[in-house]
């Protein structure tokens, strides 16, 4: 029978690691071999953000994406996780909200209009087809920081703004109005990978978001947070 979450992901270590039961084996050191180039910070409350999700009763995910937008829009910043393999399944652009930054992003909202990317941990939902094709709603877990997701419209699509042809020309990916939107080419094999009830977590390193963050609330987030030397940042979500 396979292992939740809770199960596999015992005792969060210093390094960034999760120490799971001997069977089990070095679950987060193997999902950091799969993808190397993941901030170990964001792998760890990654992790402790889906621990938290399940310790409070959500039904476990099989699936963790990870948006790092402390990156530049120009590199790969989002990566899918396969947790029970504990493999990499995509590594890719993704962009960010125009209200956000250039090519670098630095502020975040939950307010409509904002046009900003939002931060923390959703639950992926249902696809439909809309004004840029084949896409996923997306359900913010946080309130007050990204729960108006659903009524802003921030979905996972597709768009041709997203590629390396576009970085190359501006210096940065174009930009959404808030929506995690990613390259055309990968976007209906990405989606159909979280689609349905899965997790996605968007990071940045910004203390006040993270001290306040309701998914970062159980033992598992507290003990990574008191863990992590977190990099100060002027802005914070709102």
């Amino acid at each position: 029978m396979r292992r939740s979450i809770v199960q596999l992901v015992a005792v969060l270590t210093a390094a960034g690691a999760v120490a799971s039961a001997r069977a089990d084996g070095d679950f987060a050191g193997d999902l950091r071999a799969a993808a190397p180039r993941i901030d170990p910070a964001l792998l760890e409350l990654g992790l402790a953000a889906a621990q938290c999700a399940e310790a409070s009763g959500a039904t476990p995910a099989r699936r963790l994406a990870l948006i790092d937008y402390s990156l530049p829009s120009t590199q790969r910043r989002l990566w899918v996780l396969d947790l029970p393999s504990r493999s990499l399944l995509h590594e890719t652009l993704v962009a960010h909200g125009r209200g956000s930054g250039e090519n670098l992003s630095s502020s975040f909202s939950n307010l409509t209009g904002s046009h900003q990317s939002s931060l923390g941990l959703f639950r992926t939902a249902e696809t439909y087809q809309g004004g840029h094709g084949y896409s996923l709603r997306l359900d913010g877990l946080e309130p007050g920081i990204n729960h108006r997701a659903r009524a802003r419209d921030i979905v996972m699509h597709g768009a041709p703004y997203v590629s390396d042809a576009t970085a190359a020309g501006l210096g940065r990916l174009g930009r959404s109005w808030g929506c995690p939107a990613v390259p055309t080419e990968v976007s209906r094999q990405l989606i159909d990978d979280i689609k349905g009830g899965q997790l996605l977590f968007a990071y940045y390193p910004d203390p006040g978001w993270l001290e306040s963050s309701p998914a970062l609330a159980c033992a598992a987030g507290r003990a990574a947070l008191r863990r992590l030397a977190l990099r100060p940042v002027a802005t914070s979500a709102k």
